[in-house]
């Protein structure tokens, strides 16, 4: 697949969210928006909600919009790829197409949205704070980490999605349960030691820890768990493209 197909459909990708309606792509600033106004209004001023430690009346509002931000491009690209198989097979059974590439353009579609979401979240802060801390610099390798970890674990799914359709409903319901078990609409202080102690070995925790401590301490934190996660998404990928390998032909007969 080229880079000039692969750019048309994430192209197609995203403004086929908002096709037959009025205001189309635009679509794509409004939600993430109106998104940001509802949390950070909601908790700050109607449910007065406070960070423990913090005495902006923001700050819980800033940490959980810097964890959710992050935590929708990861699950939707894992949830997306892990499906795209499947979505594409009137595409495959026509064109000659790179499966291992193709789950690409989920992550810039995804990608593409996260931009947004976050560039209205950057103006919030510079609207209510005045100013940005150097420690943002860190985040571009935290999201490709993170990404990459994503689109591994999506591209391994999405070869076993195609022999096991059930898979791709559990794959939900997973994602339900990794995002509670992950610290963003708490704070990981209030949960008891016994579950603690595994909630760090999470890694969507390590990632979202990062994202939180930038935005809402200015601080970056310690990234030695988000070099382990881009050792291990490194290995989860080199797996998947040696499972893709041997079943390729499979795939595409069995589609």
């Amino acid at each position: 697949m080229n880079i000039s197909l692969l750019v048309e459909f994430t192209r197609r990708d995203f403004s086929e969210r908002y096709s037959g309606s009025i205001l189309g792509v635009g679509w794509g600033f409004v939600s993430p928006l109106v998104n940001i106004l509802i949390y950070t209004l909601i908790f700050s001023q109607v449910m007065n909600a406070r960070l423990p430690g913090s005495v902006g009346g923001y700050s819980y509002s800033v940490y959980l919009v810097s964890g959710l931000i992050p935590w929708l491009a990861f699950s939707n690209t894992i949830l997306r790829s892990s499906t795209v198989y499947l979505d594409k097979k009137h595409i495959i059974s026509k064109v000659n197409l790179s499966l291992f590439r193709l789950p690409i353009f989920i992550v810039l579609s995804e990608t593409l949205t996260f931009l947004i979401t976050m560039a209205i979240f950057l103006v919030f802060l510079l609207i209510v704070d005045g100013q940005f801390s150097s420690a943002m610099l860190i985040l571009p390798f935290v999201y490709v980490v993170q990404q990459i970890f994503a689109f591994a674990v999506g591209f391994l799914l999405a070869q076993l999605v195609v022999f096991i359709r059930d898979l791709k409903e559990f794959t939900g319901i997973i994602i339900q349960l990794w995002f509670w078990f992950t610290p963003i609409v708490y704070v990981i202080s209030i949960v008891p030691e016994s579950l603690s102690r595994f909630i760090v070995y999470n890694p969507v925790y390590q990632f979202i820890h990062v994202w939180q401590s930038v935005f809402v301490h200015q601080t970056i934190p310690d990234l030695t768990g988000i070099i382990v996660i881009a050792v291990v998404a490194h290995l989860i990928l080199l797996f998947a493209f040696m499972m893709y390998k041997s079943l390729e032909k499979d795939i595409r007969d069995f589609l």
